[in-house]
């Protein structure tokens, strides 16, 4: 029986264990979950940032370390982790991320706020102004994993041009696929609106700087559930100061909670929300732990193992 260490936060204790003993049971698989346990004896760890190791060398018999969060950033760098790692794909987490992505791509391409935030009593209707329909406004997606395809065909099925961009090559029916350095330029080259949905590495930070924010058409739209350090928040400001960008969603920051006195609370082109594009949801984020303590007693292969060498 193998013996799973929840060692998550623990203030996710209570939400995650009656989920992970029911996941469980569903896969067939009879572990021993546990808060705490001799490092000797532990199987698998279930962890995320705020967790209870900061050392993972005397955990010398686990297979893996199962991580709660999609993003790995804050723990893929952990000289001590020699465990095998695996972030979290949940499919629930992916349905959230596509509502959320196409509803701000739709309020920015239609004007929405215009019309929400100034009842007025003013009567703005201008039939000189055609609203542009949706194939005429084309939409770039940086980062084109599972959660950047799925919004990808979200858009399409509304009839966007959408053209995705991811490190390496990718390949999705109906959109411009391009990959890397030498097309990124290209992707972002005349986009209307940009949705970043890349992890956070080196290579990443500050990918959406001002040069590359001059590339886009005048008045694009910049939509941000990824990581808060894609962008360069100085040449966005200025960007949206000079009118090169229209709007600006953020769901993701360099610093969470956002501080009060930050420049992006009182941009009148800017819209914080709170980290809320897509959360991991324990009901199904534990059947996919499940799923991966039954393969690797089984002896199949993990899903979702990180690439040490990329970060994610």
């Amino acid at each position: 029986m193998p013996t799973v260490l929840f060692a998550a936060d623990p203030a996710l204790r209570d939400a995650y264990l009656p989920h992970l003993a029911e996941a469980f049971a569903e896969a067939g698989v009879a572990a021993r979950l546990v808060c705490t346990a001799d490092p000797a004896e532990v199987d698998y760890i279930v962890f995320s940032p705020g967790g209870t190791i900061e050392d993972f060398s005397p955990f010398c018999r686990a297979r893996a370390v199962l991580n709660l969060w999609a993003g790995v950033e804050n723990i893929v760098g952990n000289p001590t982790l020699t465990q095998t790692l695996c972030r979290m794909v949940d499919p629930a987490m992916t349905e959230s991320m596509v509502e959320w992505v196409a509803a701000h791509v739709l309020r920015h391409h239609l004007g929405t706020d215009e019309h929400v935030l100034h009842q007025d009593g003013i009567w703005r209707h201008d039939a000189t102004r055609m609203p542009k329909l949706a194939r005429e406004r084309p939409i770039t997606i940086l980062g084109f994993g599972e959660l950047g395809q799925a919004c990808a065909r979200a858009l399409i099925a509304l009839n966007f041009p959408v053209t995705g961009w991811s490190r390496r090559p990718a390949s999705l029916p109906g959109a411009r696929c391009l990959a890397g350095p030498e097309g990124l330029d290209e992707a972002l080259r005349g986009a209307e609106g940009v949705v970043l949905l890349l992890p956070k590495t080196p290579q990443t930070e500050n990918v959406l700087d001002a040069r590359r924010l001059a590339l886009l058409a005048r008045g694009a739209f910049v939509i941000n559930p990824g990581r808060g350090a894609l962008i360069d928040d100085a040449a966005l400001l200025a960007a949206l100061d000079s009118g090169q960008v229209g709007h600006a969603t953020l769901d993701v920051f360099r610093q969470e909670p956002l501080p009060p006195g930050h420049p992006f609370w009182a941009h009148p082109k800017v819209t914080v929300t709170p980290h809320i594009a897509a959360f991991t949801r324990p009901a199904t984020a534990a059947r996919v732990i499940a799923e991966n303590v039954r393969r690797g007693e089984a002896g199949e292969p993990l899903l979702h193992v990180v690439d040490r060498r990329a970060g994610y």
